[in-house]
């Protein structure tokens, strides 16, 4: 389907056309009046610019004398006022009829630059099986943006799918702590796939050697790699209960601290296992 380029948003449509479809893509709103001269000349610029960009950004077209109550949203001095809306919220703007190289300049700035496309491709790849090409498709993301955090988690997704541990650890260590704020579940997560053994190769040494820390730790382990998390969590605390602070001890409160990551910090089950471990902790 093609995307469209121009709209006309009102009152009534604003919160749909504009900023629900600002989470797909840029939205540039063009503030204008029929009676405004400096308008007639910048609306169509925009408009031409929009369908040369082909559905890039979405074009939505607010005329404030039928509109009042978003020229006050707005907080509109003068007209044309330019908004670029990206994620619901304005980004940049602009008020009056600016030179075409300047409204391209502007348009630049606020668009998704190549690494957009690079991710998008790589994650089409990911899921078709393509693993080294879309691992191309990300490196290629690294070249343009060294730390973008998204192309790191996806490539450390990647490679711990080929069993290359230290590659994908390493990628994982470059993500910049906002990125790791916003991606900690899927980080936790698959950090604790790549800590993990074999489970049933971990089970069988912890049946083995009932009172082995390290070999139930190994399990733990295993068990929280295979997203068995509530399982996990009750054999760290066997761990933590029997050495507390140090040792294997401290070990499986790491990987307790782990899985409360990658199950949600506020779940029902991290909430739980948290007051166990600080009753074993400061008891």
């Amino acid at each position: 389907m093609t995307e469209r380029t121009i709209i006309d948003a009102t009152e009534s449509n604003f919160q749909r056309e504009v900023i629900e479809e600002s989470h797909e893509r840029p939205v540039v709103v063009d503030l204008w009046a029929p009676w405004c001269g400096p308008c007639r000349v910048l609306g169509p610029m925009l408009e031409r610019l929009a369908e040369e960009h082909a559905g890039r950004f979405l074009l939505a077209k607010v005329n404030v004398d039928e509109n009042p109550a978003l020229a006050r949203v707005f907080q509109v001095r003068g007209i044309p006022a330019v908004h670029a809306v990206r994620g619901g919220k304005v980004v940049d703007s602009f008020t009056g009829a600016l030179p075409e190289i300047q409204v391209r300049a502007w348009l630049a700035s606020i668009l998704p630059g190549p690494e957009v496309d690079l991710l998008d491709r790589a994650a089409a790849l990911e899921k078709e099986g393509k693993r080294e090409e879309a691992k191309e498709s990300l490196e290629r993301v690294l070249e343009i943006q060294p730390r973008n955090g998204d192309a790191h988690f996806r490539l450390a997704r990647i490679l711990a799918a080929e069993g290359k541990v230290d590659e994908a650890e390493r990628h994982l260590d470059l993500i910049l702590p906002d990125d790791a704020s916003r991606l900690e579940k899927e980080i936790s997560a698959l950090r604790l796939k790549l800590s993990g053994d074999g489970l049933e190769e971990a089970e069988r040494r912890a049946r083995e050697n009932p009172d082995d820390l390290e070999a139930k730790l190994a399990l733990g382990k295993a068990l929280a790699a295979e997203e068995q998390y509530d399982r996990a969590l009750e054999v760290f605390l066997d761990v933590l209960r029997a050495s507390p602070r140090v040792g294997p001890g401290e070990k499986a409160r790491e990987a307790m601290v782990e899985v409360f990551g990658a199950i949600g910090a506020r779940s029902e089950l991290a909430d739980r296992y948290r007051s166990l471990m600080a009753a074993e902790l400061y008891k």
